[in-house]
């Protein structure tokens, strides 16, 4: 085959062949064609062009351009940087999310002294007058807080201010006193439905599914934001989401949290009576759309829509 390629290229590219091709047995009738070299060589140059568009076309619109070393390196490296801010950003994220749940574990299912209790439970039975109605006793209190807080039946008294005695007025023991029975009395049960925490309009209801356990109420700047009914501040600080935010746990396991205030005015430990102001509103936090307070209910450890326990236009 080499010799005869030699040959049929050795001479002018213009010049004509006749080419006879016959089997070995010469049992069938020899065919004849004429060929010329420039045509063969036209023929074979333009199926290696045509091979080489089509490998080119290959590398250029698939994935095989990815294997030429070199190829997309910068593009690459800055997608590769993309994605470790991203991934960054996300685990953060992650991070402050799993700490917030926590707390907020910790804050509706802290570590609660059944002695104390009991003992909760038998004084609200005492002093439960008999002609009420038929009525049962009030809930005992299920203050449960997390470490670092009050509980509802073991919250030491504060001691008073000092004051001058004016003519008239109670002596210091009396009002230490008061103080005392203020702070170990036990708290009230929540009568539902009570007023709202703020005055001004719903603008975003209660919704499971996307996970807005709450209600949000717009209110100016400044508006004075009370609690539902009497309880102890379990938490009070600032959080990244939720801005200045407090929660209060209530007698029969509430727990009431408001968040995206301006100025809170109670701490961790502080007992607090119905409708008394705890916070003035704002637009704290990372995730907020303006002026509003965001209220959550939860008994139990199950989220409640706060809209069901308020008082219609309230």
């Amino acid at each position: 085959m080499r010799g005869f390629l030699s040959e049929f290229l050795r001479g002018s590219p213009e010049a004509a062949y006749t080419v006879i091709v016959m089997d070995e047995g010469y049992m069938e009738q020899p065919r004849r064609y004429h060929v010329r070299p420039v045509r063969v060589l036209a023929l074979a140059g333009a199926s290696l062009l045509v091979a080489a568009l089509l490998a080119a076309a290959a590398v250029t619109f698939t994935p095989l351009r990815q294997l030429i070393p070199g190829y997309g390196t910068a593009q690459m490296k800055q997608n590769a940087r993309q994605n470790a801010r991203q991934v960054a950003a996300l685990e953060d994220s992650l991070h402050r999310q799993n700490r917030y749940l926590r707390h907020l574990q910790n804050l509706m299912t802290g570590p609660v002294d059944s002695s104390l209790v009991a003992k909760a439970q038998e004084t609200t039975s005492a002093e439960a007058s008999p002609s009420s109605r038929g009525a049962a006793p009030p809930a005992a209190v299920e203050a449960a807080a997390p470490r670092g807080s009050l509980d509802a039946t073991t919250a030491p008294p504060r001691a008073p201010l000092a004051t001058a005695r004016l003519p008239g007025s109670a002596s210091p023991s009396v009002s230490s006193e008061t103080e005392r029975t203020r702070w170990t009395s036990p708290l009230a049960p929540l009568q539902f439905p009570v007023p709202p925490p703020v005055e001004g309009f719903a603008t975003r209801g209660f919704d499971a599914e996307s996970g807005h356990y709450a209600v949000d109420i717009a209110a100016e700047v400044g508006t004075p934001v009370r609690s539902i009914g009497d309880g102890f501040v379990v938490m009070a600080d600032r959080t990244q989401e939720g801005g200045q935010a407090i929660a209060v746990q209530h007698a029969g396991g509430y727990l009431s949290l408001y968040k995206h205030n301006r100025r809170l005015l109670k701490q961790v430990g502080d007992r607090v009576e119905a409708r008394e102001v705890i916070a003035k509103s704002g637009n704290s936090g990372e995730i907020t759309t303006g002026p509003h307070l965001h209220v959550e209910l939860w008994h139990d450890g199950l989220a409640q829509d706060p809209a069901s326990y308020f008082l219609a236009g309230g």
